[in-house]
């Protein structure tokens, strides 16, 4: 199961980032225009909400069937100090969660908004922030190795 779960995981993370990178310039050209907020907006910010909680979803299912992870489960005081074990079992969760909650929050401000330049300014904020957030805990080095 790790072994279909896991690439579908990673494929998805490419969709998902590229969803939030198109939210996130959108956004600011947006808020730094006189562009009005249409459907299609919104499509591309509800795409990017999906896509990431589908990784999500995908991402816990790995956090307890990965044997990385259940290594790390297995004895969390060497865990905490092996920076590897202690990204894949505690701070890519963690800070992926942050981020999921982030896209739902301003998907749904954005939703709320009143004026153009206000869902512009929602979306780039927080599809933005998820994004950092999500790149600033991808494993890099098993990603793309």
């Amino acid at each position: 199961m790790y072994s279909i779960i896991q690439p579908i995981h990673s494929y998805l993370a490419f969709v998902a980032l590229a969803l939030l990178a198109a939210a996130t310039i959108n956004g600011i050209i947006g808020s730094s225009s006189e562009k009005t907020f249409e459907e299609s907006h919104l499509k591309l910010n509800k795409f990017a909400l999906i896509a990431t909680h589908t990784m999500f979803l995908l991402g816990l299912i790995l956090l307890f069937i990965s044997p990385i992870t259940q290594s790390a489960f297995a004895d969390m005081k060497v865990a905490m100090k092996d920076s590897q074990l202690r990204q894949y079992a505690v701070e890519h969760p963690v800070i992926n969660l942050i981020a999921v909650v982030l896209v739902t929050i301003g998907n749904a401000r954005v939703k709320r908004a009143v004026g153009n330049g206000r869902k512009f300014k929602q979306t780039a904020i927080f599809f933005g922030l998820a994004l950092v957030l999500i790149l600033s805990r991808i494993p890099w080095s098993a990603w793309l190795g």
